[in-house]
């Protein structure tokens, strides 16, 4: 009778087909799409295997890194970086035209000018969204909630190389029965 160590052992079916691997171990990716923290399209990145089955590929941020797609990424990367630079140029114009707008948001106060509850994100995309701006409230930087009535300068970021700063004005509701 054979022992646990002397049975043959079945492979799990991706172990069999060996993924390109990088110097620290992990898979070698080529990304399609620019991924924050981690890099630019048609790059060659290494991830973890899990990192890579279960986010990049199936949101197709990636493909794996093998020769052919290497050399395709090198003779596009020219078109690629116009490409990028023209995205670029369009994200800097229209953080240039968002940062000449101001937003006012009205807000229940005390006489004191402390907020009942306070502005946030959502509350500045919802008025950014009336004046036809469209951003995320992942995109808008607060270091805070906003609790006084003011005037603040809100940070917002369209890509990882371009950002902005927004006036944001926090007034009382205007009382309708005086």
């Amino acid at each position: 009778m054979k022992t646990k160590s002397q049975k043959k052992l079945k492979r799990h079916p991706r172990s069999m087909n060996r993924l390109p691997q990088g110097p620290g171990g992990g898979i070698e990716l080529l990304l399609i799409h620019n991924v924050e923290d981690l890099g630019r399209q048609g790059e060659v990145v290494e991830v973890r295997p899990g990192y890579a089955y279960n986010y990049l590929l199936p949101h197709g941020m990636a493909t794996f890194a093998t020769d052919h797609h290497k050399r395709m990424v090198d003779k596009h990367r020219a078109k690629l970086q116009a490409l990028e630079r023209d995205h670029q140029a369009d994200l800097r114009k229209r953080a240039a035209e968002i940062a000449k707008q101001s937003v006012t948001i009205e807000a229940n106060a005390t006489e004191d000018g402390h907020l009942y509850g306070s502005v946030g994100a959502p509350e500045i995309v919802a008025a950014l969204k009336k004046s036809e701006i469209h951003l995320a409230t992942d995109q808008i930087r607060l270091e805070g909630v906003l609790k006084e009535l003011g005037l603040y300068t809100v940070k917002f970021r369209l890509s990882s190389e371009v950002e902005g700063e927004l006036k944001v004005w926090v007034v009382p509701i205007v009382g309708s029965g005086e």
